[in-house]
């Protein structure tokens, strides 16, 4: 259970290193402070065509607009319950204007190439192609608000024969189909397909059930020590992901997570580091959805 002294040593991180749209974050979930100055932080990375860039992904440093920070962008509009803010059908014009022929958004638009980025961010040449990724994530949030427009409709389309035709995958693209499902309305399909869903990372070993026992190298993700936990999964109690682990795994998962905070207050990322500045983003970010995570769960006093 985390204590209130865990609470301030994590605040005391948040303004030490923290970026303002996180401070803001921080400020609306835990001190009673207001979600405007969220949602007025978070226009400072949009763009006039509607999306956003300017860092908000904090691994493509570029102003261009990006599938990914448009993703973050609808996270921190539900988050802050401000979803029927007019920048979602900006951006949802967005997504129809760089959709790729099958409805669906690819993982990256070729104008990050200008800009530098994460290593590992493949940006392949040519025309993209749609990304099960990048579209589940983004048609989940979407669902989750019962967003009703033609793209969605098209993309979950996409969604679906992707998530039906699975057989091998990616940790990251099951976090994706995960967001679709927990919130598509075909509720009995989504429970079918989640269920399989768990079953291949089980085959597929996409999943650390005790991190207590992975190796200093073992790799889950994209290099070494990066790997994937139940959390990352079942990020809250109501994903159809918790039913893939047991009340002891889970448990087990959360004592971890609250030991996990380091002496400056904050919690630190096991992907690769490329960048200071990414980095400092990323860990102010990661505070703060690991104090969201542990409140879901019930563990803060």
């Amino acid at each position: 259970m985390l204590t209130h002294a865990n609470l301030d040593a994590a605040e005391t991180f948040i303004w030490n290193t923290a970026r303002v749209i996180d401070r803001r974050r921080f400020e609306y979930l835990f001190k009673n402070g207001e979600a405007e100055p969220v949602v007025d932080a978070l226009r400072a990375y949009r763009n006039t065509d509607g999306g956003f860039g300017h860092a908000l992904e904090p691994d493509d440093r570029g102003s261009e607009s990006q599938p990914l920070p448009a993703l973050t962008a609808l996270h921190l509009l539900d988050e802050a319950g401000h979803f029927d803010d007019p920048m979602v059908a900006a951006l949802l014009d967005w997504f129809v204007a760089n959709s790729t022929p099958d409805g669906a958004l690819p993982s990256g638009i070729p104008t990050a190439r200008d800009y530098p980025h994460a290593p590992w961010w493949n940006i392949p040449e040519g025309e993209p192609a749609g990304s099960l990724l990048m579209t589940a994530n983004i048609v989940g949030v979407l669902l989750k608000h019962d967003v009703q427009h033609p793209w969605v409709e098209r993309a979950s389309a996409f969604c679906w024969q992707a998530i039906h035709a699975i057989e091998t995958s990616h940790p990251y693209e099951v976090e994706g189909m995960l967001a679709f499902l927990d919130h598509t309305p075909e509720r009995a399909e989504a429970e079918r397909e989640a269920a399989r869903l768990g079953e291949i990372v089980d085959a597929q070993q996409l999943v650390v059930r005790d991190p207590e026992t992975a190796s200093p190298d073992a790799s889950v993700g994209y290099g070494p020590g990066e790997i994937h936990t139940p959390l990352n999964y079942a990020t809250r109690p109501t994903s159809l992901a918790r039913r893939w682990f047991s009340d002891a795994e889970i448990d087990h998962n959360l004592d971890l997570r609250e030991r996990e905070q380091q002496e400056d207050g904050g919690w630190m990322f096991n992907w690769g580091q490329w960048n200071a500045a990414s980095t400092l983003a990323w860990r102010g970010a990661l505070t703060v959805d690991t104090l969201a995570l542990l409140r879901a769960y019930g563990r803060m006093e």
